[in-house]
């Protein structure tokens, strides 16, 4: 159970340091903030890949094109001015 934990917060932290690097500026989000959007990033990433190719074989970078746009959309709606978490 703790593997499973710490591997989630590796990888959330991976993919969300990847998602930032996509976008090009400044954002004011730590590391907590890094590592929630990477997860929120694999969940919709795993979904999609699921959905559309039956298989698991892009769920990396399908999961790090959604962190690219849910950073896109924090800019969007605002959330991006201030510090996230």
């Amino acid at each position: 159970m703790l593997t499973l934990i710490v591997g989630t917060i590796i990888i959330g932290f991976i993919v969300g340091l990847l998602g930032r690097l996509i976008v090009p500026g400044r954002d004011p989000i730590g590391i907590v903030g890094t590592i929630l959007l990477g997860i929120a990033g694999s969940i919709i990433g795993g979904f999609i890949g699921r959905a559309i190719f039956h298989s698991q074989g892009t769920h990396f970078i399908l999961a790090v094109i959604c962190s690219a746009l849910i950073i896109l959309v924090l800019r969007r709606t605002g959330a991006g001015r201030r510090r996230l978490i």
